[in-house]
């Protein structure tokens, strides 16, 4: 099969046994490098981005996405505002909801809480992780709590236990002064969700929480909107106008700082492997310069039979982007093998980062595409000086006393 002449010559050399034994050993590294900053490279990327999926599943789903205030909208806007929402088709879920700062007591301790109260359903989170007790009792009877299973051991409660909620920020009047609003609850639903809410977050009905705080109609109460993805909230209030975005709180206020602390780490940690590439490339070039000098007489020679000095460029920069592709292809093939096995190699080596709990991990052919065109440009970019030297051999300099 024809094949252009410098391409030719450029496989030849990269297949070629003979020569340098350190030449070879510095371009096997260069391969070698390449291959391992991949596997490394998307084998932390996907378990990265397995914790920030289960992360945002876990956490994101029981918060609301926005919350919008209707104290101060009259009915009519309220209507038109949730008529606008249900349009967006980032919108999955609306509906009304209290939430309160409290102080939750047992005969055993005394802790603050958030106390999130929906109308119509717990967070789906919540109901497909009970673990103990009945969701609909919470609804079909007063005064009923959902607490996580942190919260029950550290106030030593079970099911059928009371607890006293107490509101600080209101009041009532009673002969002995104004005093925070308080009542007993009893625990019906105990839940693990496995997110950070489980240490500070208990769940009731609306209706409890309405008549605790002592609000007489439920149309004053806040709606919450969930999103298909929290991170579409920006879009969403963009299509709001501005008297619409009113009173509006967005989850990143409570929760932002916690995902991009997440999302920092990530890209902290892929620099740092990126690192590995940074010095596959120096061997490249390394590997490259020495080869340069040792075939000038070869070099030489091709020169006076014709070849050109972009030719004679294009010979060593193929032999470099050899090096790159061979070592982006074993890597993305080492990189499947650990990221698809990695919990069963975790076992096999006897370490357990997580009791019986698997590692989670999300295989992104595309992040895998990226990392492998990015290892290949970054190869490409390192065969440009040894070429650009090879170039400029001048036969008669090299030939004078061949």
């Amino acid at each position: 099969m024809y094949k252009p002449v410098s391409l030719f010559i450029g496989l030849r050399y990269s297949r070629l046994s003979k020569g340098s034994a350190f030449v070879s050993f510095v371009s096997f590294f260069s391969i070698a490098g390449i291959a391992l900053g991949i596997t490394a490279l998307f084998t932390v990327m996907s378990v990265m981005t397995g914790f920030e999926n289960n992360l945002k599943h876990s956490m994101l789903s029981m918060i609301p996405h926005l919350q919008f205030d209707m104290q101060h909208r009259s009915d009519s806007e309220q209507q038109q505002l949730i008529a606008h929402l249900e349009q967006q088709q980032a919108v999955i879920e609306i509906k009304r909801y209290h939430q309160a700062q409290t102080i939750v007591q047992s005969a055993h301790d005394i802790q603050g809480i958030l106390l999130q109260a929906p109308y119509e359903s717990l967070p789906t989170n919540v109901e497909q992780n009970i673990e103990v007790g009945s969701v609909q009792i919470i609804y079909s009877q007063r005064y009923q709590l959902a607490i996580s299973r942190y919260l029950a051991r550290s106030l030593s409660v079970g099911i059928g236990d009371t607890v006293r909620v107490t509101i600080p920020s209101v009041s009532t009047y009673t002969p002995m002064g104004r005093i925070p609003v308080q009542r007993l609850f009893t625990v019906s639903a105990i839940y693990r969700s496995g997110s950070e809410l489980d240490m500070y977050t208990m769940f009731t009905s609306g209706e409890s929480l309405q008549r605790l705080k002592r609000i007489k109609q439920q149309n004053a109460a806040p709606i919450e909107v969930m999103l298909s993805d929290a991170f579409l909230s920006e879009q969403v209030l963009a299509s709001l106008d501005d008297a619409q975005k009113v009173g509006v709180t967005d989850w990143r206020k409570s929760q932002g700082s916690l995902f991009s602390a997440v999302a920092m780490e990530k890209r902290i940690m892929s620099l740092l492997l990126g690192l590995i590439f940074v010095i596959a490339v120096f061997n490249i070039v390394s590997s490259l310069t020495m080869m340069v000098r040792e075939k000038q007489g070869e070099v030489a020679i091709l020169q006076t039979l014709g070849l050109s000095h972009h030719q004679v460029a294009r010979v060593f920069m193929v032999q470099g982007l050899y090096n790159g592709v061979v070592g982006s292809a074993i890597g993305a093939l080492g990189a499947l093998v650990v990221v698809l096995n990695l919990n069963e190699i975790l076992r096999a080596i006897g370490l357990n980062l997580f009791g019986q709990q698997n590692l989670p991990v999300v295989v992104s052919y595309t992040t895998l595409l990226t990392i492998v065109l990015g290892a290949i440009a970054m190869s490409f970019i390192a065969t440009l000086y040894p070429a650009k030297k090879a170039a400029q051999v001048r036969p008669a300099e090299v030939l004078r006393y061949e």
